[in-house]
C-alpha cells in the first residue's frame, strides 16, 4: 500500500519553549501523542537558541535540511551540526542545548522508543529499488527539479510517501530521506 502524505496538509505545532515549530509527517500508531508513539517522523523549524525538549526513553536521528546549522551541547558534550543531509543520532532524553550558527534552520527528525527496533535513516539521491519496503520517503530538496518519483507518485518539497510491504522504485532528483521502518 502507498499512502501520500502531502506537506501542505501538516499543522505547525509550537514548541513549549517558543523556539520553533514542528510539523509531524507520520507516527505509529497513527494519531499517537508525544507520550505514546512507537516512532515519529517530523520536520522542525528552529527559530531561536535554547534547549531541546526532553523525550524520556526515546532515541532520535536529526538531519539538518535547511540553514547554516547548530552548535549543540548534548549531555555536556559539544556536537556541531553544520552539514546538510547527514543524519546524526543522539538520545532524546539527555539535556540538549542549541545555539544557531546563522539563523533559522529546518531539521528532519526521526524518533523511536528505546528498546524497540530502530528505524534506519539515510539521505539519498539517484535511483534506488525498495524491495517489499516498509518505509517512509520524504523529499528534502529545496528547488525546482529536485522532486522525487516513488511508486509512481511525484513528490514536491517536503511531501512524503508511506510504503507498506511493496516493491517500489525511487528516483530522487534531489536529497531524499528514506526511513526504513519495522512492520
Amino acid at each position: 500500500m502507498t499512502v501520500l502524505l502531502p506537506a501542505a496538509g501538516r499543522a505547525a505545532v509550537a514548541w513549549k519553549n517558543g523556539g520553533g515549530v514542528t510539523r509531524e509527517i507520520a507516527a505509529f500508531p497513527p494519531g499517537a501523542g508525544m507520550d505514546a508513539f512507537a516512532w515519529r517522523v517530523s520536520l522542525a523549524e528552529v527559530a531561536a537558541d535554547g534547549p531541546f525538549s526532553a523525550f524520556p526513553e526515546v532515541e532520535r536521528t536529526l538531519t539538518l535540511v535547511e540553514g547554516a546549522g547548530m552548535d549543540l551541547t548534548v549531555g555536556g558534550r559539544r556536537r556541531l551540526v553544520d552539514t546538510r543531509y547527514v543524519p546524526q543520532d543522539f538520545p532524546g532524553d539527555v539535556p540538549t542545548d542549541c545555539r544557531l550558527l546563522g539563523g533559522h534552520v529546518v531539521n528532519f527528525n526521526v524518533m523511536w522508543r528505546r528498546g524497540a527496533a530502530a528505524p534506519t535513516v539515510a539521505v539519498v539521491r539517484g535511483r534506488l529499488s525498495l524491495r517489499a519496503a516498509h518505509a517512509l520517503v520524504v523529499a528534502l530538496g529545496e528547488g525546482d527539479g529536485e522532486g522525487v518519483d516513488v511508486a509512481g507518485v511525484r513528490l514536491g518539497r517536503h511531501d512524503a510517501v508511506l510504503l507498506t510491504g511493496e516493491d517500489a522504485l525511487l528516483h530522487a532528483h534531489g536529497p531524499t530521506a528514506v526511513v526504513g521502518l519495522t512492520p
